[in-house]
């Protein structure tokens, strides 16, 4: 019966000490790991959402190409995800797309929208 008891007990403790091991190693880990900035390689981007203004013109043109783009099912997740900067009518589409055939997809989607030479695609594909 003593030695059913000790069983049971050290098995409580390896159940009960694993796992605070486990989670001060995997902390230890994440701790050592840098956080990732894109910060060097947009640094470039001098014309963000952020920046552009709130006329209403530009915000229902944005949404309008915003819904055409989403509506592409057969775009993946970066497409779908592209950053629309609208600036008295002007567009300009940045952020990577999964290939040059969704880029042309993209441009073709939001053709009803906007004419091409009021469109910037800096889009780029992601290798």
């Amino acid at each position: 019966m003593k030695f059913i008891r000790s069983i049971l007990i050290a098995t409580a403790c390896v159940t009960v000490v694993c796992p605070a091991g486990l989670l001060a190693a995997q902390s230890t880990q994440d701790s050592m790991q840098t956080a990732p900035d894109n910060s060097k390689h947009n640094s470039h981007h001098r014309t963000t959402a952020d920046n552009q203004p709130n006329a209403r013109g530009d915000r229902m043109t944005t949404a309008k190409i915003r819904k055409a783009i989403i509506a592409d099912k057969s775009l993946s997740t970066y497409a779908h995800n592209v950053k629309i900067i609208t600036m008295n009518g002007s567009v300009t589409l940045k952020g990577p797309v999964k290939s040059d055939d969704e880029k042309q997809k993209i441009v073709a989607d939001i053709a009803g929208v906007v004419s091409t030479d009021k469109l910037d695609n800096q889009l780029t594909v992601k290798k």
